[in-house]
């Protein structure tokens, strides 16, 4: 109550003293009209009300300077307007002149309290909310607790409100405003109705900023409009603030020039030329200019995050001719970018962007951020000249084309290994009633689902001699001694006849095993490829290279 009263003696004292008002707290929003940016919350909000739907608990989140403090102001009033007559009812345009509203606006209502709770974080400080809210309101509809950074409250504090929470009296009304609504535990997000207040888009402050400015008496550029929009970054008291500090800056007419100069941020056709020199790999040309820069008090690090901005730009522009125009870029400096564009490859532009997100990092870190820079520029000039992947293919291809064909040509003669295995490769028509070799008995397994008895089949098992129904072959010493009996008995059931199966001691003519098989091709398939003219050339332009096999490779260094 003391603060109460010491907040409203220094108001007093200011209006006193000085008729000023900052902006942002002059033109406040007062009703949901006024409200920018938050068309579906101000909709929600008015059927609420005009339907008597409107819950007894609220959260309003959002990023700095949305209208999540205002738009709780302009809940309370609503719900405790009484209209110039003093006979209204709860209404989504609060007159603005009945006692109640008037005494909300000034924040001087003894039934609307607002707390911070940034600086009230304990579980005493609500429990005096909980005692308060028993009571009914003085003079007002309804008592309404409005609780901002309500994130920042202890969680003892967030218990002890639940069970108030979830069934509160009938007059009152809580609501909470949040820029970290992750903190908040679901049991309380449950309890309340959420809004989420969405960032204000560049268009409607433009358009917000352009007002107040004429109602202020002065004229602002269109350039100096952008300029403000985008320093806002979605937050109308942000971007107010700044208009704030243009306003008294100008004289009549705010500039652009004189916007960039108050903002620190230099003439954006820098970037055009910086971003030339990088593609041309000029070095010096690079490092002359931002030394220029920098000489003129611009950050290092801010212009790295310019640079990887327009490289964004320049990215999307690849792609899409009908993109808006870089932020700040006049018509002619718009036509030099598309021409830019066009000397572009999105490699290399993809290049630029993934070595300036580490680059800004580095900088952040480094001692000596100008250096840092420098190198990263240096480094950037570099990779303009390193071949894009699809002109290392070509090149490579370009010199295997040169070969003489007798060198392009790997003998297809059958070796003994590949006189087993060819069979193997042909699986037959008739394979699910009668396999015509050793393999299609393994593919058996496998469409039947024996994992275990197919992985023998494979590793442990040597054939003599194959004939449908009739099957020899020698066992490696890891494999079960009924091996025999257990196949039998599977291919009676997968082909309807009886198998002769025959276990024989190792002799000559045995081959090796399906698994080894496939080894000694894919070791012959490798050695053919090392003598490949497009491989060889390949692997000296890569001398550390390797022919890996992609089987061999694990699923999550492919993805």
């Amino acid at each position: 109550m003391i603060a109460r009263r010491i907040h409203i003696l220094e108001k007093t004292m200011i209006g006193s003293s000085s008729q000023y008002l900052v902006l942002a707290r002059k033109y406040r929003p007062t009703t949901f009209s006024d409200l920018i940016g938050q068309d579906t919350l101000v909709r929600i909000l008015s059927n609420g009300i005009k339907q008597d739907r409107l819950p007894h608990a609220f959260i309003l989140t959002g990023i700095r300077g949305t209208g999540k403090t205002t738009t709780a102001r302009i809940i309370a009033r609503a719900l405790n307007c009484i209209g110039p007559d003093g006979t209204g009812n709860p209404t989504p345009s609060p007159c603005g002149t009945c006692e109640h509203c008037q005494a909300i606006s000034e924040d001087r209502h003894i039934d609307v309290i607002e707390m911070d709770a940034a600086s009230r974080t304990g579980i005493d400080d609500i429990r005096e909310v909980i005692e308060a809210s028993r009571y009914r309101a003085v003079s007002a509809r309804y008592k309404v607790y409005i609780i901002d950074e309500v994130h920042m409250l202890s969680k003892n504090a967030f218990n002890a409100l639940l069970k108030t929470l979830e069934e509160p009296p009938l007059h009152v009304k809580f609501i909470f405003a949040t820029t970290e609504v992750r903190k908040i535990p679901d049991t309380i997000l449950s309890r309340c109705m959420r809004f989420d207040l969405r960032r204000i888009d560049e268009e409607t402050l433009k358009e917000h900023f352009n007002k107040i400015t004429l109602l202020e008496g002065k004229t602002i550029e269109e350039e100096a409009l952008k300029l403000i929009a985008r320093a806002a970054d979605g937050s109308a008291r942000d971007g107010l603030s700044i208009l704030d500090q243009a306003i008294t800056l100008s004289e009549s007419t705010i500039t652009g020039e004189k916007v960039r100069k108050m903002l620190g941020l230099m003439d954006q056709n820098y970037l055009v030329d910086l971003c030339q020199a990088l593609v041309h790999g000029d070095v010096k040309v690079a490092l002359n200019l931002f030394r220029q820069l920098n000489q003129q008090g611009t950050e290092p690090l801010v212009i790295l995050k310019d640079l990887l901005s327009f490289i964004h730009w320049l990215s999307t522009r690849s792609v899409d001719q009908n993109s808006p125009i870089y932020p700040g870029f006049t018509d002619q400096q718009s036509e030099e970018c598309n021409k830019l564009v066009q000397k572009l490859n999105f490699p290399l532009l993809t290049r630029f962007w993934q070595s300036l997100i580490k680059g800004i990092q580095e900088v952040s870190l480094a001692p000596l951020p100008e250096q840092a820079v420098e190198m990263i520029l240096m480094r950037l000039c570099y990779l303009s000249h390193l071949p894009t992947p699809k002109e290392i293919i070509q090149t490579l291809e370009g010199i295997s084309n040169k070969e003489t064909d007798h060198n392009l040509k790997i003998s297809r003669e059958p070796s003994k290994e590949q006189e087993v295995i060819q069979p193997v490769l042909q699986p037959s028509q008739h394979s699910r009633t009668l396999p015509k070799d050793f393999k299609e008995v393994v593919a058996l397994c496998q469409r039947h689902r024996e994992p275990l008895l197919e992985g023998i089949l494979r590793n442990d098992v040597h054939l003599i001699s194959f004939e449908p129904g009739k099957i020899s072959f020698h066992l490696s010493p890891h494999a079960p001694k009924d091996l025999a009996h257990r196949l039998k008995a599977h291919l009676k059931d997968w082909t309807g006849i009886e198998w002769e199966i025959i276990v024989q001691e190792k002799s000559e003519n045995v081959y090796p095993s399906l698994q080894a098989q496939y080894e000694i091709e894919r070791s012959r398939i490798r050695e053919a490829l090392l003598d490949e003219p497009l491989v060889m050339a390949a692997q000296k332009s890569f001398p550390e290279s390797e022919i890996v096999y992609i089987d061999d490779i694990p699923k999550e260094k492919i993805a």
